[in-house]
């Protein structure tokens, strides 16, 4: 008898030893689960650079032909929150072109994502439709459906936190849906 005893009881070890391991690595798999905290993704873009931006005005209509742009961005951040607002300032001299833009950026910190509200302080408009995403890694995609010449299209912006020095933002259009994207907006960010 004390001979099963000692059988069971070593069963009974190696199933507690089993179920101890388990609830040590358990937290790590949950902690490995949880979304990341994206509040700072933005933090790469704070300050003054300068804008090297092209433009393709005939969007969704097959056009090659981009305008060139040069001017200033500048990017702050609100009250020391993760909200931050882009100034955005750039011209085309030789077809007497100019373009500015704001940007509201908020991040809601239960979803993880970011909002993104295309502003114009100087006709005091805030479009109520953001683009909404999220970074993975240093590549950021963020999109919205919207109109565009009477059609119904998704539009997205990619954010790509390159170095200190440099980073790029490009915005897309696609008509069907996602299944393709047509490249209409570069703008390169250099300090």
């Amino acid at each position: 008898m004390q001979e099963g005893y000692e059988v069971r009881r070593s069963g009974l070890g190696q199933f507690a030893a089993l179920l101890f391991c388990a609830l040590c690595v358990l937290p790590s798999i949950v902690e490995a689960a949880e979304p990341r905290d994206g509040a700072h993704d933005f933090d790469f873009l704070l300050g003054d650079w300068t804008a090297h931006a092209r433009q393709l005005p005939d969007r969704l209509k097959g056009s090659n032909n981009w305008i060139a742009f040069i001017g200033t961005e500048h990017h702050s951040r609100i009250l020391q929150s993760n909200t931050n607002l882009e100034e955005f300032e750039v011209h085309n001299a030789e077809k007497r072109l100019h373009l500015h833009a704001q940007t509201l950026r908020l991040y809601n910190a239960e979803t993880r994502q970011w909002s993104m509200y295309l502003t114009d302080v100087y006709s005091g408009s805030l479009d109520g439709n953001p683009l909404v995403g999220h970074f993975s890694g240093n590549r950021g995609e963020f999109f919205r459906q919207t109109q565009y010449n009477g059609r119904t299209i998704l539009m997205r912006y990619v954010w790509f936190n390159i170095s200190p020095k440099f980073a790029r933002m490009e915005q897309s259009y696609s008509d069907d849906g996602g299944a393709s994207w047509e490249l209409n907006w570069v703008c390169e960010l250099t300090r």
